[in-house]
């Protein structure tokens, strides 16, 4: 068995070293990537150009190229019956492994486009770090409100009240994160967060926590971050809001489609979202690789509460010394997380309603899970009134003792929070053409979201064009990652 190292530079002139170890009775590569964070594996198998007295080996089914036989015919789409809610996640992944992979062997375009679908952090950035390598792309986004995904602000007027209603704040510890950071904290976007965040236990007792690493907000919320993210692109297109219902590989294209709507077509794809819509979309879309991948993750569920008051909370005896703006709270069954939005973008000198973000525990989530899509009256009114009784409780306050909110609403985050990672920045499958992004893959932050879109364009799509474009020794290289075990 020989061994080859190569060392491959990505846009960012970024050397990664690759090495090659040949297998003497296999067609096939092993090759170990070393990820500058953690090592991956790419397993790469491929067919080369034979000599004139062997006989070529039969290549993979190739769905791209089928139209070049004038007596080949479409396969009829088929459709699938629609699922009521409730069926297994398990159920519906059990499919994609009996389908077969898609596979690419032509060339792509000379003016390529991706389709990303899913308008949050991560496939913002992979939009706009594509955009950097000259090539455009299409985000699809479900956003009523706008884009953005869990960087989400609610204002409510004509008061206004403002809540973050899922991502909270972020933190920065890489130097790339950094730059985008900081060009965001010039154009007066976002600002370190200099209010008092620490742990409540339940009862009232609350502990500071130290002020570094610094924590960074929205100025104005998390959502406007989203439209900075576009404002700074010329080769995205934003279409939303749209449900992508099917992916179909044919003639070499990705063709996308809103229930039986077309959404147009691309030379590859980005899945920048999870949970049970992802899993459906992958269940008959041609790659188990990327399926595969999305078996291995769970999500929790959250439940988040807005809710405006005339005056202020009453703080627990223990806070006094320290009024805090955001807690992470422990030892209550529905409450994880409370913050004040009024003291967060105002401070201290505001004088309207003061403007609470409650976010539950995953285990209430989970007993409480509903469709986020249509919650039932009854339910809101449960999960409102046992948060705001729990609230109470985390503050060591007597029953009843919460005034009632001048303004309320509960939303379910359906995917919130993984339970479980692979730890690796992105997934990319060039049988397919098809990548995966998104916080999961290495945490559940910001931060993790944004590096996740920068991987997958600035790293994948590298070696996309390097194997596609480049190699022309090679008839087809069919590879994918896996995390190491």
């Amino acid at each position: 068995m020989a061994t080859i190292t190569v060392n491959f530079i990505n846009s960012n002139f970024i050397p990664y070293p690759f090495k090659y170890q040949f297998l003497s009775n296999q067609n096939s590569l092993l090759a170990d990537f070393l990820n500058p964070r953690k090592l991956i594996t790419l397993k790469i198998q491929c067919c080369t150009k034979t000599s004139p007295n062997k006989k070529p080996r039969k290549p993979p089914m190739d769905k791209s190229n089928s139209s070049k036989n004038p007596n080949s015919k479409r396969a009829p789409n088929r459709r699938r019956s629609s699922t009521s809610y409730g069926t297994s996640r398990k159920s519906v992944l059990k499919k994609s492994f009996s389908q077969e992979q898609v596979y690419f062997s032509g060339p792509v375009s000379n003016d390529p486009v991706v389709g990303i679908i899913g308008g949050g952090m991560a496939g913002l950035i992979c939009a706009l770090y594509l955009e950097k390598r000259g090539i455009r792309s299409t985000v699809f986004d479900t956003g009523l409100h706008g884009l953005g995904g869990r960087m989400a602000t609610r204002i409510i007027d004509p008061e206004p009240l403002i809540f973050d209603h899922a991502a909270q704040f972020f933190t920065v510890t890489d130097p790339e994160f950094a730059k985008l950071v900081h060009l965001w904290s010039e154009k007066g976007l976002v600002r370190e967060w200099h209010g008092t965040v620490g742990e409540l236990e339940a009862g009232g007792h609350f502990t500071p926590l130290p002020s570094s690493p610094p924590r960074y907000i929205g100025a104005n919320g998390m959502r406007p971050l989203a439209d900075t993210i576009l404002s700074q692109t010329h080769l995205v297109n934003v279409v939303r809001p749209c449900w992508v219902s099917t992916l179909e590989p044919f003639n070499g294209m990705w063709h996308l489609s809103e229930k039986g709507k077309n959404c147009g077509q691309f030379d590859a794809i980005v899945i920048a979202h999870n949970g049970k819509c992802a899993n459906r979309l992958l269940a008959s879309s041609g790659l188990p690789l990327i399926a595969r991948q999305m078996k291995r993750l769970n999500l929790s569920s959250i439940w988040a509460l807005l809710a405006a008051f005339k005056d202020p909370l009453p703080l627990p005896a223990s806070a006094t010394a320290f009024p805090f703006e955001g807690a992470f709270v422990k030892g209550v069954d529905s409450i994880s997380w409370m913050a004040d939005n009024t003291k967060k973008f105002l401070g201290s000198h505001s004088h309207g309603p003061h403007c609470w973000t409650f976010l539950s525990t995953a285990t209430f989530g989970k007993q409480n899970k509903v469709p986020q899509e249509s919650i039932p009256v009854a339910t809101a009114q449960r999960v409102k009134e046992t948060m705001l009784a729990d609230v109470e409780y985390a503050l060591g306050l007597p029953k009843s003792s919460i005034q009632t909110p001048i303004f309320s609403r509960v939303q379910l985050w359906g995917a919130a929070l993984p339970l479980n990672t692979p730890n690796v920045p992105c997934i990319f499958d060039p049988h397919g053409r098809a990548g995966i992004c998104g916080d999961w893959l290495q945490g559940s932050s910001l931060e993790a979201a944004a590096l996740s879109g920068m991987a997958l364009a600035n790293h994948a799509m590298s070696i996309f064009h390097y194997l596609y474009l480049f190699n022309p020794s090679v008839d087809l290289i069919c590879c994918y990652w896996t995390c190491s075990e």
